[in-house]
């Protein structure tokens, strides 16, 4: 089954080379979708993909990348669109 989450990461989550991570995870598992830095500090992110596979991406994002401190992953799942061919990192 498709599925599709939008989620947005706090905590220390930017300049720990958390969007590089994520994209790595990402195409590890054939995830598609995007990641971005919000000015505010948080990190936003897309996944879409096999049910699982999504899962795996969220549960990922509330350790994240060595030096990240996660303290709240806020998640939305959404209706699948299959809008993606790859996992990029938007700026």
């Amino acid at each position: 089954m498709k599925a599709r989450a939008h989620v947005y990461v706090s905590g220390l989550v930017q300049g720990v080379f958390f969007r590089s991570s994520t994209k790595r995870m990402a195409d590890r598992l054939g995830v598609k979708g995007w990641v971005r830095n919000l000015q505010d500090g948080r990190v936003e992110a897309v996944f879409e993909g096999d049910r699982e596979a999504v899962a795996s991406m969220i549960e990922w994002c509330h350790r994240g990348p060595p030096d990240a401190i996660v303290e709240k992953v806020d998640v939305v799942w959404e209706d699948y669109r299959g809008e993606f061919k790859d996992f990029k990192i938007l700026y």
